[in-house]
């Protein structure tokens, strides 16, 4: 089983977070490798996994950081894949994380998901993948149907829900 998307930490101490894009990709049984590379400590490093990715197999790269968060812009310089990016609340609330993910010069798009949404980011990644393959296509038409079936449970569940002035 070869890796078609790869997840990228800065630490392993953003693990705890990155474990939701991991079980979501496992979820939709799409093939992923997990590696910690830092932009600022170990940039040899992501410039050989960035420049190297695409020939791997790899189509989509998740790339999560906190505080100076530049690991998912440099690794988008680098590559044509598509990269999302996950900013970690480490400092100021996130808040660093995720302007420094979002405010990319012209040219270098990183997709950019919520402070700590790292499910998204391997959602969005299986619908990146699934316009090319039908399985996973499959799995995420019924993982977005799952989601629907708890709404409209949730909602049942409230309407029993009595008080003086609730109308229904």
């Amino acid at each position: 089983m070869k890796p078609i998307v790869s997840i990228i930490m800065g630490s392993t101490s953003d693990l705890p977070v990155m474990e939701k894009t991991a079980e979501i990709l496992n979820s939709f049984r799409i093939p992923f490798e997990m590696n910690a590379l830092s932009a600022h400590r170990t940039p040899e490093e992501v410039e050989v996994f960035a420049k190297n990715a695409s020939s791997r197999g790899i189509k989509v790269i998740i790339a999560a950081a906190g505080m100076a968060a530049h690991l998912p812009g440099v690794i988008a310089a680098m590559t044509s894949l598509p990269v999302i990016g996950v900013p970690i609340k480490a400092s100021l609330e996130g808040l660093d994380s995720i302007l420094s993910i979002l405010q990319m010069p012209p040219g270098i798009p990183v997709a950019t998901v919520g402070i700590n949404a790292a499910q998204n980011a391997g959602i969005l990644a299986a619908q990146i993948i699934a316009t090319g393959d039908p399985e996973v296509l499959k799995e995420v038409s019924k993982y977005k149907e799952s989601l629907k079936k708890k709404i409209v449970e949730a909602n049942a569940e409230l309407q029993k829900v009595k008080y003086d002035y609730k109308t229904n």
